[in-house]
């Protein structure tokens, strides 16, 4: 150091730091410029490659997983046109069959039935597959699902979480329900998309609304399939959303195109022939678990010996709970979301 101690080349070097506090800024952002150039080339490169490359089976999975979500849709729409998008989604989707649920499919055992032979009021089962893990919940008394709301909906009221509508209750376990306004991943849940019967009250929605239901009516039947507001009042339901597709309906699996959907956290409804309530919530968008298909979804339920199963909301919003504990490991970086309705358990 040409005869000068390191000690004094040290306090040198920290009085020119101290001096140049601007230069130091100027590189962390260059280094940061740097680092997010990288990562944008890399995920718009990759989403390039995916929907121009010769594969079109990963093309389709990655726009149908992409515009499935709220915020991301992007991601596909920067490639393709609406048109495009349309008949990508439309060669890669459950098929509506029309049919509603045939009540005489499902035979609830009576309460003196229930007690010479007992069972597990709640059973909780992983689930996996390639590309999934989940969590599997069976409830054996139809009775004890309804639906859990806010209490009222509007502009200027905020949905709640499935766990606060749990503590309200008191309720033993939930999972999300249909779906709400959600504009680029941020609604607050404060207004629900489609139908809302609650206590065989319409919160929601109006007589002519129309779209796939799931709802229980009052023999606790669970009834799954395309109606209007009056037609579902008309059956007697006494708790029900909309969202869709019906996945499976009188024991029949839904047709499926494609790829049947994108890989993304999915939550399900469903019931066997003995009453029993399925509540089915994959885990999605992680490194443990990239998601599932409706395929995957029907595969699962059909296992389960579902005669009826719809799918609910997914995406950030599927959660399951147990006790005050969550089961899944939810998609959203801020956790639980609050929403317009849940599937709760008494």
């Amino acid at each position: 150091m040409n005869g000068e101690s390191k000690e004094n080349y040290i306090k040198k070097k920290v009085k020119a730091t101290i001096r140049n506090p601007k230069s130091i800024l100027v590189k962390f952002f260059c280094c940061l410029g740097i680092t997010l150039s990288c990562v944008l080339v890399l995920v718009f490169g990759g989403a390039a490659i995916i929907n121009y490359g010769p594969s079109q089976g990963a093309r389709d999975l990655f726009v149908t997983s992409m515009m499935e979500t709220s915020a991301a849709k992007f991601l596909a729409s920067w490639y393709f046109s609406k048109e495009e998008l349309d008949e990508i989604l439309k060669a890669n989707s459950v098929q509506d069959s029309g049919q509603v649920t045939d009540e005489t499919l499902v035979q609830i055992p009576s309460q003196t039935e229930t007690q010479n032979t007992p069972v597990e009021p709640i059973v909780i089962e992983d689930v996996s597959g390639p590309t999934f893990k989940g969590k599997m919940m069976i409830i054996s008394d139809p009775s004890r699902v309804y639906v859990g709301t806010p209490g009222r909906y509007g502009d200027d009221v905020e949905g709640m979480k499935v766990e606060e509508m749990m503590e309200r209750d008191g309720a033993i376990a939930g999972v999300n329900a249909g779906g709400f306004a959600d504009v680029n991943g941020v609604g607050n849940g404060g207004q629900p998309v489609g139908l809302v019967i609650s206590n065989g009250k319409l919160l929601a929605g109006g007589p002519d609304t129309s779209g796939v239901i799931a709802g229980f009516n009052q023999d606790n039947k669970l009834i799954v399939g395309s109606m209007t507001g009056q037609q579902a009042l008309n059956m007697g339901l006494r708790d029900a959303v909309s969202f869709g597709p019906v996945l499976m309906v009188n024991g029949e699996r839904a047709k499926v195109e494609g790829t049947g959907g994108g890989l993304n956290p999915r939550t399900v409804i469903g019931q066997r022939a003995d009453g029993s309530v399925l509540l089915l919530v994959i885990d999605g968008r992680q490194p443990h678990s990239l998601g599932a298909t409706y395929k995957d979804l029907i595969d699962v339920m059909e296992q389960y010996e579902a005669v009826n199963a719809c799918n609910m909301d997914g995406g950030s919003s599927s959660v399951m709970f147990y006790q005050g504990e969550l089961l899944n490991v939810c998609a959203s970086l801020y956790g639980s979301r609050k929403m317009a309705t849940s599937w709760l358990v008494k």
